[in-house]
Parts: structure tokens; sequence; C-alpha cells
């Protein structure tokens, strides 16, 4: 397939009603580009066999932390889902179907492999984007919990999340009630394709990095860093005068960001290259 069609494809998923969105099928469509040859529904349809293996063992179970064993141990036990702790950011563990044949990933891919079973069984849950880790949330009152996927399904109360980021930042980053806040699964994929962009610009991979950002742009259109980060990339690729304009509109919308006088710099350096 296609990087034109995968892109397409994608475009028109977001481009759906919110009640019509499967987050799965979201981060599929984002392996698509790197993957052109996947079969979104058969990956689909794995996630939908394991839900129904646990909806059979579950019967008529109401009470959510029994659920949420259930889910634990067919995913964790019994297919040996992890966290891949040795090779962190190995861009396999932002592909879902990767994370799905290997049974390896990251806190974001495997939420979103968790939220999508426990969603099909009936269990309220979301994403949670805590800094540094993702979690996934059961929300529903008056017992709210937490669960953290790449711990083999760990459940958490908010005084453990808080620990956690206080592990990852220590003191540097005060805890915020707000950090719990459930976030939208649009969200989510944009969370999963700022992880491939800081992936790739790390590699160098400048061409993959803007396919991201390409991406980035179509799920949150209004976020001018963004527009700046396109523009850098496309320098980078010899792309002056897109560049130029990406870094322009980025300066219209934020003349005072702190970053400003570094991004007229290259404005200036782009239009003597230009021959303007």
């Amino acid at each position: 397939m296609e990087v034109s069609e995968a892109r397409r494809r994608f475009t028109a998923y977001i481009a759906r009603p919110p009640e019509d969105f499967r987050l799965a099928e979201g981060a599929l469509l984002i392996a698509l580009e790197a993957h052109p040859d996947l079969d979104v529904d058969a990956y689909l349809r794995r996630l939908d066999g394991m839900a129904e293996t646990i909806s059979a063992r579950l019967g008529l179970e109401l009470e959510p932390r029994r659920i949420v064993s259930h889910i634990n141990a067919c995913l964790f036990k019994e297919r040996g889902f992890r966290g891949n702790h040795r090779d962190y950011y190995d861009t396999r563990n932002s592909f879902l179907n990767e994370v799905l044949d290997r049974k390896v990933g990251i806190p974001i891919t495997l939420s979103i492999v968790y939220l999508d079973i426990g969603r099909h069984v009936g269990l309220p849950i979301n994403g949670v984007g805590l800094p540094g880790h993702f979690v996934v949330q059961y929300g529903a009152h008056p017992e709210p919990f937490y669960i953290d996927p790449f711990h083999g399904g760990k459940l958490l109360s908010e005084q453990d999340c808080a620990a956690r980021v206080t592990q990852i930042y220590g003191q540097d980053l005060p805890w915020q009630e707000s950090y719990l806040d459930a976030v939208s699964d649009l969200h989510i994929l944009a969370r999963v394709l700022n992880n491939l962009k800081v992936i790739y610009v790390r590699k160098g991979a400048h061409e993959l990095a803007l396919g991201a950002v390409d991406r980035l742009i179509l799920l949150k259109p209004d976020v001018p860093s963004e527009i700046r980060d396109r523009g850098l990339l496309r320098a980078q690729l010899g792309q002056l005068r897109r560049a130029l304009e990406d870094l322009t509109t980025y300066l219209e919308a934020c003349p005072e960001a702190p970053d400003a006088p570094a991004m007229r710099r290259h404005v200036a350096a782009l239009q003597r290259g230009l021959g303007g």
C-alpha cells in the first residue's frame, strides 16, 4: 500500500464521529504507513478473539477488580504480554501490530491493547497520560483505580501514580491532580505519533519524522509547535520554501515564544537560501 493511501485511511478515520472510533483501529492505521501489507481487520479480529475468551470466562461477573484479574490473567500470564524494559525506544514498540505479534510494548501501546479488550468486555476504562508513563483508569464511582499494563496489569492508587511520577522526575515535577485526568482516544493516538517523532529525530530519520508530524497536525491542527517542528524537518530535508512557510506561520502565532529569536534566525537563513 502506498503511503498516500495509508494516510488517506488515517485521515478518514479521525474524521469519524467519536462514537465510531475504535482506538486499536486508529493505532493500526498509524502502523500502516510503516507496514504497507498490514491487514488491519485481521489484527482487530485477533483482539476480538482475546476479548471473547475473557467474556466467556466472566459469565455474569460485575465486580470490576475481578474483571481486571481475568484480563490480566489472559494477557500477561497466559499470552505473555510484557513491557519492553530492555529496548524501550525500539520503534516496534509503537506499532500495535508489532506489539500484538511480539507481545512486548511500551506503556501506551500495551494500554491500547488493554483499553480495547477491557471496553469490549464492558469495563468503563480510559487512558491516563501521566508524565513519563501511561496507565489505564477505571473511573466509575465509588472506587476509581488505575491499571499499569506495562507492569503486568498492576493495580495502582492515586498515591501510587504520584509515586511513579516522582520516581521518574524526582522533585523537579510537583504532583498535580490533573495528571490523573482521562484523555481522549485522539490524544492517545497523538502521543503514539509523538513517541515515533522523537525516536525518528534521534535517529536522524527526518523523512519518517516528518510523516509522524504530518499526522500529528491532522490530529492537532491548532498546535503551533507542531507547525514549527514540521518546518524544521522540512528545512533538514531541503524543502526550503515549505519550511519557510511553516516557520513564518509559527512566528505569527507565537511571536513571544522563548524560541522565537532562534526561529527568526532560521527564517532569515531560509530566505537567504531562497535568494530572498
